[in-house]
């Protein structure tokens, strides 16, 4: 395959530094390092970007949990609220053994910025709790997110922070986490949350957001270089809710699938996959194998001959160890922090554009925003209203970010950050510091 062109500046490459173990980098770590790469772009306060190395607050928390034999087990819940300078926080919540208040604080650094990128009234939230949601019953999940919600209370609210599903949560969490939330207050409080079911104020489309965002994006980025969607080789690491349904989007507008993946292995199949026949993990977990041609591993998919890759599974996939081995022309980033430090500066000097997770997977964000406005006046829209609301805001959104690409001649990593970092500052500016 032809190589697409190179739109960064040789000039902003960093050397590679091969004794680094980018294989374990935080997420915090990453954040902050892009968060220093972007500042380097434009003319801010170095006291702002101070400020936003570091979260406003982390709520710790003891979640004790009765489990159906009636025994008692308790775990360490966490929410990181990074900034609010811009609106309410915002950020999922999630069941995860690796949950770390390390690796919330960077992730709610990302909800900052994916906000601002995306131009919408919030700041960055992200919490959850080290469980293993799988050997979790449902009624002990009820009882787990019921008593998460109450240990919550004091720092989230409809116009102070707005939890969201996650990895390990859904929208029942959510309808659970609203109607504690709820009795404890006396009135229901639908905008507490969103990614709520749509008979308790959800909005259409939700789940399916992120996944229509990425298809997007992958559709907008294809035009740009000239590639024609219309067979144009996709390989998708990750079948859950975003991978799943990016998959299936550009499979309808005529793009060709050959691989998607689960934490078991990867179908694949070079003339393509018919992406319906395969069952997300929602529709049957740990079920993509059984599907496409052959089996290959999640590593030898990412290294496929492919014209876009998306890895839509876990963050960490990319790194200094097998970024000169991938072959895609472009990367779309479905997961959050798919690509290390060192995989980005490599994957940058291979000229292999890579289009940001805080672009490319922003539309749950801009949905559940969405949902928010509507269950502030109490008006629900339709699908279809939901979907090209959706499709004009990622629009906008990648048209800031191009014109930043083509203005400086720099990355689209380095091109969102610097939109979202300037609408930040901005923002900062114009507020001032409580002395």
């Amino acid at each position: 395959m032809t190589p697409m062109a190179n739109t960064a500046n040789s000039g902003t490459t960093t050397e590679r530094d091969e004794s680094n173990d980018d294989v374990s980098e935080s997420a915090l770590d990453t954040a902050r390092r892009q968060l220093n790469r972007a500042a380097t772009h434009l003319d801010i306060d170095p006291n702002i970007i101070k400020r936003l190395r570091h979260p406003a607050r982390v709520q710790r928390v003891t979640v004790p949990l009765k489990r159906d034999d009636g025994s008692v087990e308790v775990f360490t819940g966490y929410r990181a609220q990074h900034d609010d300078v811009r609106g309410p926080y915002k950020g999922g919540m999630r069941y995860h053994p690796g949950v770390t208040e390390e690796e919330c604080i960077g992730l709610s650094m990302w909800m900052t910025w994916k906000c601002a990128v995306m131009d919408i009234p919030f700041g960055g939230a992200k919490g959850g709790v080290v469980v293993n949601s799988k050997q979790l019953s449902s009624a002990e999940t009820e009882r787990l997110t019921r008593r998460f919600a109450q240990e919550l209370r004091e720092v989230v609210g409809p116009t102070t922070d707005i939890p969201a599903p996650d990895m390990g949560t859904d929208s029942q969490t959510m309808a659970w986490f609203m109607d504690a939330y709820s009795m404890q207050e006396g009135e229901t409080q639908p905008g507490v949350v969103t990614g709520k079911p749509p008979v308790i104020g959800g909005s259409f489309g939700r789940e399916e957001a992120p996944g229509r965002s990425v298809a997007l994006i992958v559709r907008e980025a294809c035009e740009y270089y000239e590639y024609g969607l219309d067979g144009t080789t996709v390989a998708v690491q990750g079948f859950g809710s975003v991978g799943a349904n990016a998959a299936r989007l550009l499979d309808e507008w005529g793009a060709t699938v050959v691989a998607v993946s689960d934490v078991n292995g990867a179908a694949y199949n070079p003339d393509g996959i018919d992406t319906e026949t395969v069952p997300s993990h929602e529709e049957e977990p740990e079920a993509v194998t059984q599907y496409g041609d052959e089996t290959i591993g999640n590593e030898e998919l990412l290294t496929l001959d492919v014209d876009v890759l998306i890895p839509a599974a876990v963050g960490n996939v990319l790194t200094q160890m097998n970024a000169d081995d991938v072959q895609a022309n472009l990367v779309v980033e479905g997961a959050n922090g798919p690509t290390t430090s060192m995989a980005d500066t490599i994957l940058e000097e291979n000229g292999i554009p890579v289009i940001p997770d805080i672009l490319a997977n922003a539309g749950g964000v801009t949905v559940s925003y969405f949902e928010w406005l509507q269950d502030i006046n109490r008006r629900q829209w339709s699908l279809s209203r939901v979907n090209d609301e959706l499709e004009s805001e990622m629009l906008g959104a990648w048209n800031d970010v191009r014109a930043e690409v083509e203005d400086r001649d720099t990355t689209w990593r380095d091109a969102a950050y610097i939109v979202a970092l300037s609408r930040i500052a901005d923002a900062h500016e114009a507020r001032g510091l409580w002395p």
